[in-house]
């Protein structure tokens, strides 16, 4: 039976196991919308800004495993994708977007709607296609499945004409294989990048592992812990890899970097050797690169090979599968202790602990993310955007299982936290979700409540509410002598009168001694919640490493009168 092209594009996504989908319909994929009709299985959830589809089918890959799956109209639909899919390019999470686009007649002469999207996002995507034949259409989401997948994954994006998809039929046949002859992604590692990585491993008397989220990605989690455990190796985790190992496991020390742990950072400062594994080093963590671990050789493992010597010399370049290399690696590991090595961290970690409470009247963020992880005990999901909110959820919630912090790190997207925190709900339904957001951040995209209203998406919402747009305020503070123009807000809705607004319980707080129970409320109430947390609106992020420069240009905590309360 011959099939249109938008039933062929059903068709498809029912062989590659999808069963969710976001979007927002429009004038050139309403062929697509009107066969989805007739396809129940595949869950359509609509958002209202095709922003937020993206985000969401990002919060889903990640908590679900699978390929997220997106939709949007030509023109400002199709556009309106680009932050999302450039956050995923960047995290490297497997997404595949669909747009329609103006009839082939109309392409190319300014049509009404009409964009480029196929040159818009051939920067930000792994892969992208204009599809202009019927027939081409299924092996076009074939490939575009795999391509998403495999390897690095990344966002692969398929443009279709409105005519292919409503006027054109055409026999639906589903390809047995893909065909992409130049398309190899790596497996196992060469013998000899193996043999002088475990050298180097064998040799090291202060190695300490960096562990990205290529481990979270290569689901290698099992295999981390067992080359740390084997040798006593020290493990810190970047920002996209934090819940690759438990954070209370004894070997994980933290997050490095800018705004990481002062103890972690000052350990790659003082290791002899960097077990740099699926992370690519990213300037938030190398700061001034020539200062960056300047007594340590380099062992680093990574799919993409773009990423080897790009930004810090290796001694020991491994290119493979991060879960196959470890396997290959683990065996030529020696079993080790590094008594002293683990030692000197823990003296590290003592005289550059995480920042104590201040005593105020004032609610301090840091006290609502410390009473969060207290009450999740580390088996919540958290959801953030970019700034203030996002490094103290990273510094003091905890996470006991893997892809348990869903976060936007290399584009580092406001309202990122609102939409992917619905679809990593819907990824994992099993598991609380929290989304934690900035007043700023939030506001971006708070028009899906309404998403998560009309679905029942059970994620509750805190609010560090401090009425500016924190991190780049505590940018003019320290940088710009306090020019605070443009980031105070005098505008701020009501939360708790927004979320009446929508249907859904409201809760504010502006004390310490209400946050546990707030929290437990929220935990309580079914359906999506606002929790309101009023905040000081003078907290900054410590420790900080300045843009540029070294762990020696740190800014730790300046002294402040403390609660002696400290932190998780």
């Amino acid at each position: 039976m011959e099939l249109t092209g938008a039933e062929i594009v059903c068709e498809s996504l029912l062989k590659e196991g999808v069963d969710v989908m976001f979007g927002l319909p429009g004038g050139a994929v309403l062929p697509l919308y009107g066969a989805l009709a007739k396809y129940p299985a595949i869950r359509h959830v609509l958002v209202r800004h095709e922003q937020a589809a993206v985000m969401a089918a990002d919060g889903y890959a990640r908590t679900s495993g699978k390929v997220g799956v997106c939709s949007a109209t030509s023109g400002p639909g199709a556009t309106n994708l680009v932050t999302g899919i450039a956050s995923a390019m960047m995290d490297s999470i497997p997404i595949v977007a669909i747009t329609g686009q103006v009839p082939r007649a109309a392409i190319g002469r300014d049509a009404f709607q009409e964009t480029d999207v196929t040159g818009i996002t051939l920067p930000i995507t792994k892969h992208n296609y204009l599809v202009m034949n019927v027939e081409d259409i299924a092996p076009a989401i074939k490939e575009a499945f795999h391509i998403a997948r495999t390897g690095r994954p990344g966002p692969v994006l398929v443009d279709i004409p409105k005519d292919v998809l409503l006027d054109e039929r055409t026999e639906f046949v589903w390809p047995d294989k893909v065909h992409l002859p130049g398309y190899n992604p790596p497996g196992e590692a060469p013998q000899e990048q193996i043999d002088r990585a475990a050298e180097l491993i064998n040799q090291a008397e202060r190695p300490v592992i960096l562990a990205g989220h290529g481990v979270l990605i290569s689901r290698a989690y099992d295999e981390l812990r067992l080359l740390a455990e084997k040798a006593q190796i020290p493990v810190i985790t970047t920002l996209l890899g934090i819940s690759s190992l438990p954070t209370d496991h004894y070997l994980n020390i933290g997050m490095p970097g800018m705004h990481g742990h002062a103890y972690a950072s000052w350990t790659i400062d003082k290791a002899d050797l960097l077990i740099s594994l699926g992370m690519r080093f990213d300037d938030r963590v190398t700061g001034r690169v020539k200062d960056f671990a300047p007594n340590a050789k380099v062992v680093h493992v990574d799919i993409d090979a773009s990423e080897l010597n790009k930004n810090v010399k290796a001694d020991a370049p491994v290119l493979g599968d991060l879960k196959v290399v470890l396997n290959q690696l683990l065996p030529k590991v020696e079993t080790n202790v590094h008594l002293e090595w683990i030692k000197h961290v823990d003296t590290l970690r003592a005289e550059h602990p995480l920042n104590e409470l201040p005593d105020s009247q004032e609610l301090p963020p840091q006290y609502v993310l410390t009473q969060l992880a207290r009450a999740t005990r580390g088996e919540s999901i958290v959801v953030t955007g970019v700034g203030q909110h996002q490094m103290w959820a990273a510094q003091y919630c905890n996470f006991q299982e893997p892809n348990t912090l869903i976060t936007s790190g290399g584009l580092g997207s406001m309202g990122f936290e609102v939409p992917a925190a619905l679809g990593a709900k819907m990824g994992r339904p099993d598991k609380t979700v929290w989304s934690v957001a900035g007043d700023g951040g939030f506001q971006m995209t708070l028009c899906d409540l309404a998403t998560a209203v009309e679905n029942n998406i059970d994620v509750k919402f805190a609010i560090l509410n401090n009425g500016v747009l924190g991190m780049v305020h505590q940018w003019q503070e320290l940088f710009y002598e306090k020019d605070y123009f443009s980031t105070v807000y005098s505008g701020n809705p009501d939360f708790v009168k927004l979320a009446e607004a929508y249907g859904i319980a409201g809760i504010r707080v502006n004390k310490r001694e209400e946050v546990e129970g707030a929290i437990q409320q929220a935990l309580e109430t079914p359906g999506p919640v606002i929790v309101d947390f009023v905040v000081k609106p003078d907290e900054n992020v410590y420790p900080m490493i300045p843009a540029g420069e070294s762990v020696n240009e740190m800014l730790e905590q300046p002294p402040v009168e403390t609660s002696g309360e400290k932190a998780v």
